[in-house]
C-alpha cells in the first residue's frame, strides 16, 4: 500500500495542475499515469528529429497580466517556456473556396476591428457589437478573471447560440463566415455550440496568441518538476482499473498490475464516463451514471504531421484555416465524397533559421466510424504501424486527399514534403483516453447548458473530478477546472489573492 494526502489519476494538463497547485500548498502528491509519457495532450513526438505537438497548437492568455499568465507565473513556470509570439496583424489566416481573397485575424481588439475593416469596410458596428459581446460574455466568468464568484453570474449568458448570434450580426454571410471560421478550436456544431465557448476561446487569442517552440511538452515537462520539488511523485506505466470506495468515501485506486495506492483524497483527470467505469461504488446514483454516459462528445480529427525539407516552405508566423463547404459550421457532416469539407493547419518555424518552415500539423474532422474496422487494435504515439497493411492504406488515402486540398493554396507543398505521419481517431483515443477520440471532451449545449456542466465534487466525500470536460477545454479551459478542483482542498479566495500577485 502507498498512503499519500491526494492521489491524481492521470497526467494530462489537469492532472498536472492540480498536483502543482498542491504541492505548492504543501499537500503530498501522487500522480499515476497510464502511457510511458506523462502530459495527455500536451504530449509532442518526433519524427526524423522533428518535433510535433498532438494538441497543443497554440496558447491565448500568456502576456503579462492576463489570466494563463498568472496562473503560470505562480506556479514558477512562465519564465521557463519558450514562446513565440503570433503575428500581431495576423494569428490566425482564414481562406476560402473560390474566394482569392485571405483574411486576417490581429491581436488587440482595436486592431482585430480595424484589420477586418480593411476587407469589410461597412461593418464597424458589427464588428464592435461583435467584440462587445465577446468582452461581455468573459467579464460574467468570474474565474477566468481570477476572482471570485458565483455560478448565477454567467446563467444569463450560457443560453446564448453561437452560430445563431455570430450570423445576427450582419447580412454580410461573408463576414460572419470569418467570424466563425476557426470553429475547429472548439468542434462548434451550429445550433448546438454555445456563444460562451467561442468567446471563451477567441478573447485568449485576441489578447495574446503564442506558440510554444519546440512543442507543447515543455508546460507538462515544468509542471512535473515543480511537483518533484514539492516532494510529490510520478509514476509512469499505472494504468488504474478500478477506484474502491467503502461507504462515502474512496479506500484505494488499484491499477491493471494489481498495486493499491491510497490516500485522503483523489482526483481523477479521466473522461467523467471512463471514472465511472472503473468506480465501485453504492454511493453514486444510477441517473448520475445514466446522465454522463449519455453526454456527447465532439468530434474527431484525422491529423497529416508533415515534416519538411529544410529551407524551402516559408513560414507563416500564423495559423490557417480553409473551408470548401457551404458553411464553415458544415464539415462535421460529410459524406466520403464530400471529405474533406475544411482544415486547419498549424506551422512550426525552423528552430534556427525562422524564415522557414519544419514542420506542418493539417487537422481535418473525422468520424471515429471511419476507422471502426480496427477499434480493437491498440497503439502507443510511438508505434502507429502496427494495426496493418489496410490501415495504413487508409491512412494514405486520406491524407493525399487532404493534401490535394491543401496545394490548391500552397501549389508546391508536396515538393517541400521530406515525409508525413498520419493520426486518425483511433490515435487520438489511444493516447488522450476518450473512448471515440474525442478531441475537446464532452461537448456543451446551448439548448440545455446546466447538463453539460460537471461538477468537480462527486456524491464521494474524497473524490474530485478535473480536465477538459468540466468547464472548457483548451490549456486555459483545463488549468481553470485544475483551479476549480483545487479550491475543494484549498482556500479558494487566497488562492486566487496569490495567483493575481504572483
Amino acid at each position: 500500500m502507498h498512503n499519500y494526502d491526494v492521489v491524481i489519476i492521470g497526467s494530462g494538463l489537469g492532472g498536472l495542475a492540480c498536483g502543482a497547485i498542491l504541492s505548492k500548498n504543501g499537500y503530498k502528491v501522487c500522480v499515476l499515469e497510464k502511457n510511458k509519457q506523462i502530459g495527455g495532450c500536451l504530449q509532442t513526438f518526433s519524427r526524423n528529429k522533428t518535433v510535433f505537438d498532438s494538441g497543443v497548437h497554440y496558447v491565448g492568455g500568456l502576456a503579462p497580466g492576463q489570466n494563463l499568465y498568472q496562473v503560470f507565473k505562480y506556479l514558477g513556470i512562465m519564465d521557463k517556456l519558450d514562446l513565440k509570439r503570433l503575428d500581431m496583424d495576423c494569428f490566425d489566416r482564414i481562406a476560402f473556396h473560390n474566394d482569392p481573397k485571405e483574411y486576417k485575424m490581429a491581436q488587440g481588439y482595436e486592431h482585430f476591428i480595424q484589420g477586418l475593416l480593411q476587407d469589410f469596410p461597412g461593418e464597424g458596428k458589427a464588428l464592435r457589437e461583435y467584440c462587445h459581446m465577446l468582452r461581455h460574455i468573459c467579464d460574467k466568468f468570474p474565474l477566468y478573471n481570477l476572482r471570485m464568484g458565483g455560478f448565477e453570474e454567467k446563467e444569463s449568458v450560457l443560453g446564448i447560440d453561437a452560430a445563431e448570434f455570430i450570423n445576427s450580426l450582419s447580412s454580410n454571410r461573408r463576414l460572419t463566415e470569418v467570424l466563425a471560421a476557426n470553429n475547429a478550436l472548439y468542434a462548434g456544431v451550429e445550433g448546438k455550440t454555445p456563444m460562451y465557448v467561442h468567446a471563451l476561446v477567441l478573447n485568449s487569442y485576441i489578447e495574446s496568441s503564442w506558440k510554444c517552440v519546440n512543442g507543447g511538452s515543455q508546460i507538462g515537462k515544468w509542471l512535473a518538476r515543480g511537483i518533484l520539488e514539492n516532494g510529490g511523485t510520478i509514476l509512469k506505466h499505472q494504468q488504474v482499473k478500478r477506484i474502491v470506495a467503502d461507504g462515502p468515501a474512496v479506500q484505494y485506486v488499484e491499477t491493471t498490475a494489481g498495486k493499491r495506492f491510497t490516500a485522503k483524497h483523489f482526483i481523477s483527470n479521466v473522461h467523467p464516463a471512463v471514472t465511472l467505469d472503473m468506480l465501485e461504488s453504492d454511493a453514486i446514483r444510477q441517473a448520475y451514471r445514466t446522465r454522463i454516459k449519455s453526454l456527447q462528445n465532439s468530434n474527431s480529427a484525422l491529423m497529416v504531421n508533415a515534416v519538411l525539407k529544410p529551407g524551402m516552405f516559408p513560414h507563416m508566423n500564423y495559423n490557417y484555416y480553409y473551408h470548401s463547404a457551404d458553411s464553415v459550421w458544415g464539415s462535421h457532416d460529410y459524406t466520403p465524397d464530400t471529405w474533406p469539407g475544411s482544415y486547419a493547419m498549424f506551422i512550426s518555424p525552423e528552430p534556427k533559421d525562422h524564415r522557414f518552415a519544419n514542420a506542418l500539423s493539417i487537422m481535418s474532422y473525422m468520424h471515429i466510424s471511419e476507422v471502426e474496422q480496427w477499434k480493437d487494435t491498440f497503439n502507443t504515439v510511438s508505434n502507429e504501424t502496427s494495426r496493418g497493411a489496410d490501415y495504413e492504406a487508409f491512412k494514405r488515402e486520406k491524407a493525399e486527399r487532404l493534401l490535394d486540398m491543401v496545394e490548391q493554396r500552397f501549389p508546391v507543398l508536396r515538393q517541400c514534403i521530406h515525409s508525413y505521419y498520419v493520426a486518425t481517431p483511433l490515435s487520438f483515443r489511444d493516447y488522450i483516453g476518450t473512448a471515440d477520440g474525442s478531441m475537446y471532451g464532452i461537448m456543451k449545449d446551448s439548448t440545455d447548458p446546466l447538463r453539460t456542466f460537471i461538477s468537480p465534487r462527486t456524491k464521494l466525500s474524497n473524490l474530485y473530478l478535473t480536465g477538459q470536460n468540466l468547464n472548457m477545454h483548451g490549456i486555459l479551459g483545463v488549468t481553470m477546472s485544475a483551479l476549480v478542483t483545487s479550491a475543494e482542498l484549498l482556500d479558494f479566495e487566497k488562492l486566487l489573492h496569490e495567483i493575481k500577485t504572483a
